[in-house]
């Protein structure tokens, strides 16, 4: 599941006390591990083996440079969302060819650019998009690939921020809209309508949902085909959950069998674009106790890391679990709030929660940050980002130093009449 373990009462990552790192960068920060990240990701290749599918690591979920190259080494392609995406999916060297671009609001400048890069195909949300990708491509004098998005009007049983199959969802295009689409593509010279994208939602435990919808889809393409349409890709999207609690979700190998025979004898080029089942459990969100606070009815830690560095609480009211760097052997367990040091009520990382008894100075780790963690975070309350930092075996690097208070006016200009 993860490479972070306890070996004699002290946090590893992999190879590396956790404490050790804390002390060379200090708090707070990100933590990946190497091994985490490419193990998780060989297992979806290992699985769906037998189709040979392109699997495009979404990289919302993860942006850092080294932790794109990792993936892209072992065979990634990517799944982008924005022009800055797609910036940092060159530099980290993946090829055009195995970048896939979804969002709903694509401008003319990121258009033109990934035309430009040579993307495999856009995952196109709406008709006034596919125009707008007509009229680009034919300015550029290009033909280029693209995969309507459906929305299979599907409940993913997932939090309602990260649901997008719904029909009511501002994701995706509905199938009447779809088929239209395909009937009226002689009006788009400068595009190839050869692929559908089905992305249900995130954090999704059970493969039933995704089940519904791909059969959904499949009955859709085989009308399609009857009518003369090639399909030559289908994007499945991603979604798989991880364990944050006591979650049971399911293995890359028990989704692979119960979705491989769905597409038995077709011969599409599957795309999958999972980012959190990839990065998830590969993080851990590092932070350091300042001060323990008694109040009437409960008991805080008050840490150096908040919301602005990890959002997820605050956000979905998501669970991480917290470990401390170093594990009492005997002592009393208290039960905390942990919260930072953001001015709002919302600034917490997590409540009502039984830890070992903890002291100022104390550091502890919440795992399940790999994803979604320091991609969300920002300078809130003018407080620079975090450093990010990547355990290969017996070795540690930092992949993204810690900004400084200089970074937060570094764009900044006052004009000559304040001076």
């Amino acid at each position: 599941m993860h490479d972070f373990e306890y070996r004699n009462g002290e946090l590893y990552c992999e190879k590396v006390r956790v404490q050790d790192i804390a002390g060379r960068v200090g708090t707070p920060f990100y933590l990946y591990s190497y091994k985490t990240f490419t193990d998780h990701f060989l297992k979806i290749k290992k699985a769906f083996e037998p189709v040979k599918p392109l699997i495009c690591f979404a990289m919302k979920a993860n942006g850092n440079l080294a932790v794109l190259r990792a993936l892209v080494q072992k065979g990634a392609g990517l799944d982008i969302v924005s022009g800055g995406e797609l910036f940092k999916a060159r530099k980290a060297g993946c090829p055009g060819a195995r970048i896939v671009y979804a969002g709903v609001g694509k401008t003319d400048q990121e258009i033109a650019d990934a035309i430009r890069a040579n993307i495999l195909l856009f995952n196109v949300e709406s008709i006034p998009e596919l125009e707008n990708i007509q009229r680009v491509a034919h300015q550029l004098k290009r033909r280029v690939n693209v995969s309507l998005r459906i929305n299979p009007g599907i409940d993913p049983h997932t939090h309602d921020y990260i649901a997008t199959g719904k029909s009511e969802s501002k994701f995706g295009i509905d199938l009447d809209t779809a088929h239209l689409t395909f009937m009226r593509s002689m009006r788009y010279p400068n595009v190839s309508i050869c692929g559908l994208h089905v992305h249900i939602g995130s954090q999704i435990t059970d493969g039933e949902p995704f089940v519904k919808a791909f059969r959904k889809v499949l009955i859709f393409v085989t009308s399609l085909e009857k009518e003369g349409h090639r399909i030559q890709y289908l994007n499945l999207g991603g979604g798989l959950g991880i364990i944050y609690s006591d979650e049971k979700p399911q293995t890359a190998a028990e989704f692979a069998k119960k979705v491989l025979p769905l597409f038995k004898g077709r011969r599409y080029k599957l795309i999958f674009e999972p980012g959190r089942f990839i990065a998830g459990n590969g993080g851990l969100f590092v932070t350091k106790v300042l001060y323990i606070k008694q109040a009437a009815s409960k008991h805080y830690a008050i840490v150096d890391g908040g919301m602005n560095d990890l959002l997820r609480p605050a956000l979905y009211g998501a669970y991480h679990e917290i470990l401390p760097l170093t594990k009492a052997t005997m002592g009393k367990v208290q039960k905390y709030d942990l919260v930072g040091p953001i001015c709002e009520s919302g600034d917490f990382l997590a409540t009502n929660r039984k830890i070992q008894s903890l002291r100022s100075g104390d550091a502890v780790g919440l795992l399940g940050a790999g994803a979604y963690g320091f991609t969300m975070s920002s300078q809130y309350n003018a407080r620079p980002r975090v450093a990010e930092v990547l355990v290969k075996g017996n070795r540690f690097d930092i992949v993204r130093e810690r900004e400084t208070y200089q970074d937060l006016i570094q764009r900044e200009r006052v004009p000559a009449y304040l001076k």
